[in-house]
């Protein structure tokens, strides 16, 4: 039964709204989880906004009556992040998806949040320029900047982090913020946009983004080689960035993730050993030589079958492959659930930190293919499980928690992409120490009623 002041703020929101305020089941049903483990919860209502004026106005009537206020993008996040646990308004940000600007000479653009990374990409087609951040799922922008996403072409082009220059939010009371400038840099006063971006929620919610733009190559070219060992794979990619090779995507996969490959794409028949997948940028001659040097270290760390395609056809069918690696590794188990989890350590603990957690998954009686983007210290476990088995979900949370620790033992963090939403805020404390606490300072601040996506990323009651 809903409270009354929830009640309250319905029966206001359904007067600014009308039906762009839903209760209906299955729209409740969509907003209640991500893709994460997490179990699923219903807001009490979703809000459709589609200007930044309206989602001030709906902060406030939420403020004004304490009304908790989850933002959601297109629900692809991995860690809880979107689901309503103490229920509330979820402020579905869809319908705010124009690209406002591109400003080709500047190498830069400014879209509204709901804004897909493909949907840029296509209008920046004919621009000769391209977006950069590739976290797999077609995310929303401004989702993707709330959790600082990544993906495989961060080793070259880095993470939202590195690739947000402004923001617009709109903070707990409705008072509408601007951060940054299109300027390439500024010394003046705190780094307020980078305060958002990662801030999952917690702190507002953004409406308006200017993202950096890059020129796209003249010449791209995808390869993947074979290794007998994880460490041999590893060693090669650290030599690779020590040289200062360019690289554009260095992305691993374990012999389990292979086999995997090969059950899900019979017409990809890899060994199955470890493996990586890369991407080279520039210009042709350029993109030759990096790949000579490349092929060069492969050979010297004992790797093989080194191939490498430069057809758009081929790349893309390989990196299809790549990303379809969650489907993949479930086929190495027909009907199996997943608990799916990150971590990141610095490149020369990679390996070893590898070693460690393919141990543990060993102990565990566990099924979990690897992937990583090696060329960031950052890898993947996807751990499959039956449904409903509440003793394999048990050990699986388990190992979970145990490669979580086992990254902040080689000074690494319990998240390299995924984020903290609800699955890894009891590990923060001991990953940041008393700036832990200052999170927290700041969200009582910014938001003293908690109202802004309560329960997450910070302990606040």
């Amino acid at each position: 039964m809903r409270s009354a002041h929830i009640e309250q703020t319905i029966t206001a929101l359904r007067t600014l709204l009308g039906d762009r305020l839903s209760t209906g089941s299955s729209v409740l049903d969509q907003h209640s989880h991500d893709e994460a483990y997490t179990s699923p919860m219903r807001p009490d209502a979703v809000a459709f906004p589609e200007t930044t004026q309206e989602v001030s106005a709906i902060l406030r009537l939420c403020n004004e009556n304490s009304c908790p206020v989850v933002p959601y993008g297109i629900g692809s996040s991995l860690e809880g992040h979107i689901v309503p646990v103490q229920g509330g308004i979820t402020i579905d940000t869809s319908r705010m998806n124009k690209v406002l600007e591109i400003h080709e000479s500047d190498l830069d653009a400014v879209v509204e949040p709901g804004v897909t990374r493909t949907q840029l990409n296509e209008a920046l087609r004919a621009t000769g320029l391209m977006f950069t951040v590739d976290p797999g799922a077609d995310a929303t922008l401004g989702g993707m900047a709330a959790t600082r996403a990544s993906g495989t072409n961060t080793v070259r082009y880095g993470t939202m982090a590195d690739n947000v220059l402004a923001m617009e939010v709109v903070l707990p009371d409705g008072q509408i913020l601007h951060t940054g400038s299109r300027a390439r840099k500024s010394s003046t006063g705190y780094d307020l946009t980078h305060l958002f971006v990662g801030s999952e929620g917690t702190l507002g919610i953004i409406t308006k983004l200017t993202v950096r733009l890059y020129g796209q190559p003249e010449h791209i070219a995808a390869a993947t080689c074979a290794f007998p060992n994880i460490e041999s794979a590893v060693d090669t990619v650290i030599l690779a960035i020590q040289m200062g090779l360019p690289l554009a995507r260095i992305e691993l996969l374990d012999e389990m993730q292979m086999k995997g490959m090969n059950i899900y794409n019979p017409d990809m028949v890899l060994p199955e050993i470890p493996h990586l997948f890369l991407e080279f940028h520039g210009t042709e001659a350029g993109v030759a030589e990096q790949v000579e040097s490349f092929a060069a270290l492969v050979e010297e760390n004992g790797g093989s079958d080194f191939a490498w395609a430069s057809k758009t056809e081929d790349r893309t069918r390989l990196w299809k492959a790549r990303h379809e690696a969650y489907y993949a590794g479930k086929a190495l188990r027909k009907g199996a659930e997943s608990v799916v989890t990150d971590c990141c350590v610095p490149i020369s603990a990679l390996a070893a930190c590898i070693a460690k957690t393919k141990e543990i998954v060993a102990a565990s009686g566990l099924i979990a293919p690897l992937v990583g983007h090696v060329g960031d210290g950052n890898f993947h476990l996807l751990i499959l499980i039956e449904p409903n088995n509440t003793d394999e979900m048990a050990r699986a949370r388990d190992l979970a928690e145990q490669v979580n620790m086992l990254a902040l033992e080689f000074g690494g963090t319990v998240s390299g992409e995924h984020g903290v939403g609800l699955g890894k805020r009891k590990y923060l404390a001991q990953e940041h120490g008393p700036a832990y606490a200052l999170m927290n300072t700041l969200k009582r601040t910014i938001d003293p009623n908690n109202i802004m996506n309560p329960g997450k990323l910070v302990t606040l009651n």
